[in-house]
């Protein structure tokens, strides 16, 4: 696996870099691009990712998953979602990593608090994905939040403690890469069990917000195609894509 790596201490934003790339530098199976300081770092939904110079990890992945089909392009985003938050589990340790979960689609949350956040975009050709930019923003060392997100946490403020940035980050690559090359479908499987194992408020009825406004449900499982599926505590079955509905967590900022 050869991987080009690209860093900078300021960047508009490396999804943006990276895409701007138009397929990257072909002698490359993978490249990262990684920042100290995004100026417009994005988020999901348009929001920008509140981060200080230097505390955090801010960076994306340029992948090829030409083996992927667009059917599964999910499955690259439980990939990325499941590295990151086993390199949390892994710093945080047992006690303390056995809060960390998977929000639907693929934030990382410890307890209800929101550690990290990744965007997804992808260039699609037919039935195959030609290349995949996957961005992340995972809070490390940054212990004051001064913007309106709800919820936010670092690692260091859960731990105690500061993280060196580079080892953390080499093995959320080496993880992605990992799970990336188990492509098959009995890997993907495999790695879809793991995602639903690890997923934010998989027991349990919990409060949702859709068009309609909120409702009491509880998880039935992630389809594929990454639709949410969802049973009301009247019994009834509803599929959501992505923002068409919204968790309801308790703001303790």
């Amino acid at each position: 696996m050869r991987i080009k790596w690209h860093r900078s201490d300021s960047i508009t934003s490396t999804n943006t870099y990276l895409t701007g790339l138009n397929g990257g530098d072909p002698e490359f199976n993978m490249e990262v691009a990684v920042a100290g300081f995004q100026t417009a770092g994005r988020g999901q939904r348009g929001n920008t990712w509140e981060s200080q110079p230097g505390k955090n990890l801010l960076f994306s992945i340029l992948a090829h998953p030409s083996a992927v089909d667009v059917s599964r392009q999910f499955f690259i985003s439980q990939a990325i979602a499941l590295a990151v938050s086993d390199c949390v589990y892994e710093c945080l340790g047992a006690g303390l990593g056995q809060h960390v979960s998977v929000k639907w689609p693929n934030d990382i949350y410890w307890k209800d608090f929101k550690m990290a956040g990744i965007l997804i975009e992808h260039s699609i050709m037919g039935r195959r994905i030609q290349h995949t930019v996957a961005g992340v923003g995972l809070d490390v060392n940054q212990t004051v939040f001064e913007g309106d997100a709800p919820n936010p946490v670092s690692m260091a403020a859960v731990a105690g403690h500061e993280f060196e940035l580079e080892p953390l980050l080499q093995s959320i690559v080496d993880r992605f890469v990992h799970y990336m090359e188990q492509s098959t479908e009995s890997g993907m499987r495999k790695i879809d069990a793991m995602y639903h194992e690890r997923m934010y408020r998989k027991n349990g009825i919990h409060r949702f917000r859709d068009a309609q406004g909120e409702f009491s449900a509880s998880i039935s499982h992630v389809e594929p195609n990454g639709c949410l599926v969802l049973e009301t505590d009247g019994g009834e079955h509803r599929t959501y894509e992505f923002k068409q509905v919204q968790f309801v967590i308790p703001v303790n900022k």
